[in-house]
């Protein structure tokens, strides 16, 4: 529980990588908001985000995040695997192995597509992942070219997802 792993660009090429949350009751003081590899009030933001939107408060919860192998992740393309690994973590249900996501989150709950998403999922397929939660305008539009053995789920909301941990 806890770990998903995302697509991010590293220069011009799509990196897998993978991203870890702990989630943990806080004891004493001022709930603890850590990560490494991302932006640290990003995280506090999308805490926010799941709150408001998603029904689900970590007001009183320590949270720590982790992009796995030192990689630094500065695009709001880990928005979604952040948010999906905290939940993850906190309701202690893993998240499927063969599982990627990537996508923005906005303030109002939405998920917004990012840059090159089809080459993100062409790399996803290529490393043997099956199932992808992508955001609706990344997906493979119906009619055109499919992705060979994955299953794109497009999303535009949060709440979309929510049952899916």
């Amino acid at each position: 529980a806890g770990s998903v792993i995302m697509v991010t660009r590293e220069g011009t090429r799509p990196l897998l990588v993978e991203i870890q949350a702990l989630v943990d009751e806080c004891h004493g003081g001022h709930p603890r908001r850590v990560t490494l590899g991302l932006e640290q009030n990003r995280l506090a933001m999308l805490l926010a985000v799941l709150h408001r939107h998603g029904g689900v408060a970590m007001y009183d919860q320590d949270v720590y995040v982790n992009a796995v192998g030192g990689v630094r992740i500065n695009e709001t393309a880990a928005d979604l695997a952040v948010l999906l690994a905290a939940l993850s973590s906190f309701r202690d249900r893993p998240l499927p192995t063969d599982l990627v996501v990537f996508g923005e989150v906005g303030l109002a709950g939405e998920i917004r597509p990012v840059p090159n998403g089809e080459e993100r999922l062409r790399e996803a397929a290529k490393h043997g992942f099956k199932q992808a939660i992508v955001p609706r305008a990344n997906a493979p539009r119906r009619g055109g070219k499919r992705i060979e053995g994955l299953e794109v789920r497009g999303v535009t909301r949060l709440s979309e997802v929510m049952g899916e941990i």
